[in-house]
């Protein structure tokens, strides 16, 4: 027998490619960026003159701008013998357009800047993933996606904290918005000289001749899952809502957000490497079962320190999920469909989280918020069940 010493590394320990780490800290930096500004957001647009329906307005247009574009951009990356350019494009515009919101004067600014921000979001979304899978073997994509989201939620940690020093030395509003473009411009350099990516002409000519073959039927499947989760999940904002209904004090809740956001960047890495060993279909039963849990307890929640308790449990889900959701994306896609496969996962989860929010908002309204987080829990069990028994074990582990 060979010696333990002389056993090769599992895969989940082994380290990810220079083009993996360089993403993840291109997308930490750019969230810091744009955490900088996006907490200030609200009162910096009441300040000019704008009401809250106009803030909604800014929201709705610039999220829907992306689902679609992340669903158009998927298609384009996999006709290109390389993606790099399309990543870049897109974190440019954004990098570009954000810090302008320090010149902002009129309400309409600050809605024209927000949506050429999210239009870059919507144009680098689908490459990006694509080529996170394109330059990671298939053994490692669980570990590389939930890296690529942990270190997306530490730039979301840093960036508010970055945002509350400025302000605390007496810089004002929009300067702390015009510092934002530093690590902005800092991850356009990452991208330029950081990532890597192999040309692939015979992807992109197989892609090309069969572009408009319909996606595999697994595939489909899984989104009409996804579809049914995402109803499940509504915005965040309401939990935040909740906490304060538990006694959360105003002064707290950025430290609360602040938790939230720590532990699905510790967590993220290590649970997308579980996908990796364990599967991605109990990785991802497992989470939607732990979101379920964490809606039915903020609908029976009666003390602030269950507030606490329920937004790292809920931090668990998304550490759970995130990677392991991306992961399985990759595993049934074929190599020339994925770009394509990735802009209907993001188009499906995008244009989803609208009717959830609303739905959800409007049986807060009427029958309370046990109701509201009841139904929502009883709808992800659902999703839940339908994962366990509609996708099959092989076609969603790796190696199996």
């Amino acid at each position: 027998m060979k010696p333990a010493s002389q056993d090769p590394a599992p895969a989940t320990a082994k380290p990810l490619g220079p083009t993996v780490v360089a993403l993840g800290a291109v997308s930490l930096l750019t969230d810091l960026s744009s955490e900088m500004i996006y907490p200030l957001l609200p009162v910096f647009l009441v300040s000019l003159g704008a009401g809250g329906a106009y803030v909604g307005l800014v929201e709705g247009v610039a999220e829907t701008t992306a689902a679609f574009l992340k669903l158009a951009s998927g298609q384009v990356a996999d006709r290109l013998p390389r993606k790099k350019g399309l990543v870049l494009l897109g974190y440019g515009l954004s990098s570009a357009a954000r810090p302008l919101v320090s010149l902002a004067l009129v309400p309409w600014h600050v809605l024209t800047i927000r949506f050429t921000d999210r239009v870059g979001k919507g144009i680098r979304s689908s490459p990006r993933d694509a080529l996170i899978a394109q330059v990671t073997p298939a053994d490692r994509l669980g570990k590389a996606y939930g890296f690529h989201r942990a270190m997306d939620h530490a730039g979301a940690l840093v960036g508010p904290l970055v945002a509350l020093a400025l302000l605390g030395i007496g810089l004002g509003t929009r300067t702390v918005f015009a510092l934002a473009a530093i690590p902005a411009a800092a991850a356009m350099l990452m991208i330029v000289f950081g990532v890597k990516e192999p040309r692939a002409p015979v992807l992109a000519e197989r892609a090309r001749v069969g572009g408009k073959a319909p996606l595999p039927p697994l595939i489909k499947r899984y989104l009409a899952l996804v579809a049914l989760f995402t109803l499940s999940s509504s915005s965040d904002a309401f939990l935040l809502l909740r906490a304060a209904d538990l006694g959360v004090p105003v002064s707290l809740v950025p430290l609360l957000w602040a938790l939230f956001h720590a532990v699905k960047s510790s967590l993220a890495t290590p649970m997308g490497a579980q996908s990796d060993r364990l599967g991605r279909k109990r990785v991802i039963v497992t989470g939607w079962i732990v979101h379920a849990l964490a809606y039915l307890g903020f609908a029976v929640a009666h003390a602030e320190w269950h507030a606490w308790a329920l937004f790292v449990l809920y931090g668990a889900y998304y550490a759970l999920t995130e990677g392991a959701q991306k992961a399985l994306v990759a595993d049934l896609a074929p190599e020339e469909q994925r770009g394509r496969s990735f802009g209907f996962f993001h188009f499906v989860v995008g244009i989803c989280a609208l009717p959830a929010s609303l739905g959800f908002g409007l049986i807060w309204e009427g029958l309370g918020h046990g109701a509201a987080f009841g139904v929502a829990s009883a709808l992800a069990l659902v999703a839940a069940l339908g994962m366990g028994l509609g996708m099959p074990r092989g076609g969603v582990k790796t190696g199996s």
